[in-house]
């Protein structure tokens, strides 16, 4: 019982993230913050090592993603930040470049090291989830595109491993991306 509260008050702290980045607030990052405490614990639980130590990173991405929306308040306007913009053609290749190697280390580490019960799965949405998490910093509108891919896979790991509310979670932040990308177009035309 003390689990799955642990879990659906996680879920519910997700799912205000995710209305905060849909909304480009900057109070996403502090929230960011707060998700890794609870997930941490779950993740561990379930054996999803690759996710559990993500979340560390997630702890230090959140800090450098405020700092990086910061960074432009204040300059024009009280509440200028940085822009949405596209990512750059060059940056591409050194983003598939990080994901090759990240998925293979983290695949190897998982299958040799570890009992995660799906070493490929975990490593998959895992080194994706850490360059889709610098897009966002940097304010890449492709980065819902990248989001929609993890979450989805995400929400069939969680939902076979039996972690529902986390889940059903994913599922609405793999539906979620496609607004916020047309939202983030939007707003980057403006």
């Amino acid at each position: 019982m003390f689990y799955d509260a642990i879990e659906i008050v996680a879920a519910g702290i997700m799912l205000l993230y995710l209305w905060l980045e849909y909304r480009a607030s900057i109070w996403l990052w502090p929230v960011g913050v707060l998700i890794p405490a609870f997930y941490i614990y779950i993740y561990y639980v379930n054996k999803f090592y690759a996710d559990m130590g993500v979340n560390v990173y997630y702890l230090f991405a959140s800090a450098y993603g405020w700092y990086r929306w910061q960074r432009g308040r204040g300059r024009e306007a009280s509440e200028a930040e940085v822009a949405i913009r596209r990512t750059p053609r060059g940056t591409w290749l050194r983003l598939a470049s990080a994901y090759i190697l990240l998925q293979t280390v983290l695949y190897l580490v998982l299958s040799r090291f570890t009992d995660s019960p799906v070493p490929w799965g975990d490593a998959f949405t895992t080194a994706l989830s850490i360059l889709a998490m610098w897009m966002l910093a940097q304010k890449y509108l492709e980065q819902w595109g990248v989001w929609m891919v993890i979450n989805a896979v995400s929400a069939a790991l969680y939902f076979w491993k039996g972690m529902t509310p986390t889940a059903v979670t994913y599922v609405v932040y793999t539906i979620v991306p496609i607004f916020g990308y047309m939202r983030w177009r939007r707003m980057m035309a403006d």
